[in-house]
């Protein structure tokens, strides 16, 4: 029996890659740098500004200087949160299938909510979206699976009835945890290096659509 289908928000649902480049490159170009191509940032966007700046300049969250820079790139990436951010080909047709099938679905994410809800609400989410989680909402993110156990009780589901997808190790890790189905969106960034058929999940799609090959039909 399948209940709800929750998915992970960058990388997953949107690209939101090119914004979050953008900010990372204007960072860069403000000192000097070249700016990174985004097939280089892709590979990072799922890790947010800590993935980032380790990127762009090589600087992680114990260094010096290290929060000075997030609280910039922050500020430059609400300054074009959804200039070129779009849902990936596809699923706008997979959620209106799970509309039509009437399975609820929603947002688990990392990213924080002050970035989350203008984006649900201008990529035309806000109005079908059943649950969302963001990462400043609880106090453990993923690869912990309290924001996923967090977002079933929203809705009153059980884990063991729901599938997650997702586009890196943290969101396998998670599911597993919370006794959720993972399933891994090879379209997405999967950014940790390793190849998600060593993640632990049993399945993997290529596209949006795939999805459906697990869900009954109404």
């Amino acid at each position: 029996m399948l209940s709800a289908v929750f998915f992970d928000f960058d990388g997953t649902l949107a690209d939101t890659a090119p914004d979050l480049g953008h900010a990372l490159n204007r960072q860069r170009t403000n000192r000097g740098l070249d700016p990174l191509p985004i097939e280089q940032i892709r590979i990072q966007a799922s890790a947010g500004a800590r993935g980032l700046l380790g990127l762009g300049f090589s600087i992680e969250p114990e260094d010096p200087g290290y929060l000075e820079m997030r609280e910039e790139f922050l500020e430059l990436y609400t300054q074009r949160l959804c200039h070129e951010t779009c849902l990936f080909p596809g699923v706008e047709k997979l959620l209106e299938q799970l509309n039509i099938r009437g399975l609820p679905w929603g947002i688990v994410t990392n990213k924080p909510a002050r970035f989350t809800y203008p984006l649900i609400e201008q990529l035309g989410l806000q109005q079908r979206v059943a649950s969302v989680v963001c990462g400043d909402e609880v106090a453990h993110t993923k690869p912990h699976p309290e924001p996923l156990l967090i977002a079933c009780n929203k809705i009153n589901v059980s884990p063991a009835e729901c599938i997650y997808v997702g586009d890196d190790l943290r969101d396998v890790k998670a599911s597993l945890s919370a006794g959720m189905e993972p399933i891994i969106a090879r379209y997405g960034y999967l950014g940790n290096g390793q190849p998600p058929e060593t993640w632990g999940a049993r399945h993997i799609i290529d596209k949006p659509q795939d999805l459906l090959a697990y869900i009954p039909a109404k």
